[in-house]
Parts: C-alpha cells; sequence; structure tokens
C-alpha cells in the first residue's frame, strides 16, 4: 500500500466516524432524548388555578399538573415540572428549557411559526367579565371604562387590539395580581379565562363577575416546538385515550367542579 495512503487511513476512519455521529445526531428527536433521560420536563403555570397552583405543601396543582402527568405516564418516564407565566412559557420552549408547555396555551397563527400544537386537552375561553351594574356587551362599550389584565396573555394581545383608545387597559404581570386588582376595585372589569373568573367567584366578592362578551374561543393545547413528529403523535395518542377513558374529564369534575362539554369530549 502506499505511504501516503496508507497514513491517510486513520483520517479517514475518523471522518467517517464524524460522520455516522452527526447523522445519528440529525436523526436524534426531542422523543429520543425524553426517552433516553428518562424525564419528561413540562412548562406548567402556578399563578393560574384551578389549571396550576401551589398546594398548602408547597407542592405543583392542578388541571395542567394533572395533564402533564399523565403524558408522562403514557410515555414510561418520570416528570420533571417547571414554573413559567404567560410571558416566559413560549421561550422556555423555544430554548429547549422544556419538552413540552402545557400551560393554557392558546393557539394562534404567530405561535403556529415557531411551535406545533396537539389536540385540546381543555375547553377554555377568554372574555370580558364584570357586575352587573356595568353595562358592556362589546368592545365598543369598554369605551371610558378600567379593565384589568394580565401582560402578555391571549386576551391582552386581543384587548389590544379592540378596545377603543378612551379604554384604559391596566396590565399585571401575573393573575393573581389581575384577580387583587378587580377584588380592590382597582378595575371595573376584567379581561381573563373564563377559569379565572370562576376563581374570582369563588372568592364571594361584593361585586361579582359576570360574563359580558367572549373576546376569543381558545381551547388549550400542549405546546412543542416545531418537526416533533414523533413526540406529537404520542402526546396525542395519550390525551385520545384520556378522553375516552374518561380520565380527562375526572380531571375536570376535580379540578372545575364541572363535566367537560359533550362536544369537546367527541372532538378529534
Amino acid at each position: 500500500m502506499p505511504a501516503p495512503l496508507y497514513r491517510a487511513l486513520p483520517v479517514l476512519a475518523a471522518l467517517c466516524a464524524l460522520t455516522l455521529i452527526s447523522a445519528r445526531a440529525a436523526q436524534a428527536d426531542a422523543l429520543d432524548d425524553i426517552t433516553h433521560r428518562g424525564v419528561l420536563k413540562v412548562a406548567v403555570p402556578e399563578d393560574y388555578p384551578p389549571f396550576g397552583s401551589v398546594s398548602p405543601e408547597m407542592q405543583p396543582q392542578g388541571y395542567d399538573i394533572d395533564t402533564a402527568a399523565l403524558i408522562a405516564k403514557a410515555l414510561k418516564v418520570k416528570l420533571e415540572l417547571t414554573p413559567v407565566n404567560s410571558e416566559n412559557r413560549i421561550p422556555y420552549l423555544t430554548t429547549h428549557k422544556v419538552d413540552l408547555a402545557i400551560s393554557t396555551l392558546g393557539k394562534t397563527p404567530d405561535r403556529e411559526k415557531v411551535l406545533d400544537f396537539s389536540i385540546a386537552y381543555a375547553p377554555y375561553y377568554q372574555g370580558v367579565f364584570g357586575p352587573a351594574d356595568i353595562k358592556v356587551s362589546s368592545p365598543a362599550d369598554l369605551a371610558g371604562k378600567t379593565i384589568g389584565t394580565t401582560r402578555g396573555a391571549l386576551e391582552e394581545v386581543a384587548l389590544s387590539q379592540s378596545a377603543p383608545p378612551s379604554a384604559q387597559i391596566k396590565r399585571f404581570d401575573d393573575n393573581n395580581a389581575t384577580i387583587a386588582a378587580f377584588l380592590s376595585g382597582q378595575v371595573q372589569l376584567v379581561a381573563v379565562g373564563n377559569i379565572v373568573a370562576a376563581a374570582i367567584l369563588a372568592r364571594n366578592p361584593p361585586k361579582k363577575p359576570e360574563p359580558k362578551f367572549v373576546i376569543k374561543d381558545s381551547p388549550c393545547f400542549v405546546g412543542m416546538n416545531k418537526g416533533e413528529t414523533r413526540l406529537l403523535t404520542q402526546v396525542n395518542a395519550a390525551l385520545t385515550q384520556a378522553k375516552k377513558d374518561g380520565t380527562l374529564n375526572a380531571m375536570s369534575l376535580k379540578w372545575f367542579h364541572a363535566p367537560l362539554p359533550a362536544n369537546f369530549l367527541s372532538a378529534p
């Protein structure tokens, strides 16, 4: 064998090895990573009861936490939860700090550019709520009113686009602050999800928040990074099974104190 070729063999072998490693890395995906580490990392809310909150024992609890647990069980891995808020839940996904976001995430065209979404796992809508003595039935009626909402939430974006210029929108850092603003009289109305309005009602305030109008019907979806087809398939399979066997409905009774709507359970 010629000397130059003989000397080149180790280099060629190393290049072949690197090529194989690169090919395997290219084929690896989030599901492979989850299976290899034996842990599913999920972003969940901690300030949005009953979807996510902290128990008196300082443990995460809620509908979203139970949803994360059922998916981890279906994947046969352990569960690691990361608390997030409306503003940082998507960045936690796109920077790969978590594998999934289960945090009352609604689907929008802008979000679909960077994320893939599962089938819906919970019904949800955003609306404007307020006491009976404030007559509001459309965005135009918000003129001159003070409305509280949570910064970065879907309803905050929609409200900013539809409210008249004279409407005073007060933005708060989390849902607890938005609820507190309504209860203390800092704002006349709130633009929140129906579940948040139910949480306000549970505190039995003097002025109960009645629904005024729907901003957007926006079911909750599990979010993940784009292109994770195998992970998406497994998540959808777990949620479909949970719809069929009554697990999701039992969770709804536990956390929302109401069964899931029949049209939601029958939807693909």
